[in-house]
């Protein structure tokens, strides 16, 4: 017959594994004011150091958080989608979604990044 202890234990770790199990799907809304010039990303998970890389670009350019999880970058010329999103999660660790932002976006739209955190 098993203790009180080691039921509590076994209970405990059970808890802590389904917890801990639990993620959610990172996602990419574009808000209202996005347009041809003008990208702001929000998310459903706090990021932190979010980057985007424009069709055919070879470099990262970085978005300046105005909000907490709102992302933005402003150009003096039009964006090229689709765009390639790259962050640091808070937790630790970069990621790379490639082509997650279509080129002819929506404002308005939620883009599901497929990794879950």
């Amino acid at each position: 017959m098993a203790s009180l202890s080691s039921f509590l234990l076994a209970a405990a770790v059970a808890t802590l594994f389904v917890v801990g199990s639990y993620a959610t799907e990172l996602t990419f809304k574009v808000n209202e004011g996005s347009s041809a010039t003008s990208l702001e990303l929000i998310t459903n998970i706090a990021i932190s150091e979010v980057e985007i890389k424009e069709k055919g670009a070879s470099d990262w350019t970085a978005l300046k958080e105005s909000s907490s999880n709102t992302w933005t970058i402003k150009s003096g010329s039009p964006l090229k989608g689709p765009f390639s999103v790259r962050f640091l999660v808070k937790n630790g660790g970069y990621r790379v979604v490639d082509d997650v932002i279509p080129e002819s976006f929506t404002a308005g739209s939620v883009y599901k990044s497929g990794i879950q955190l």
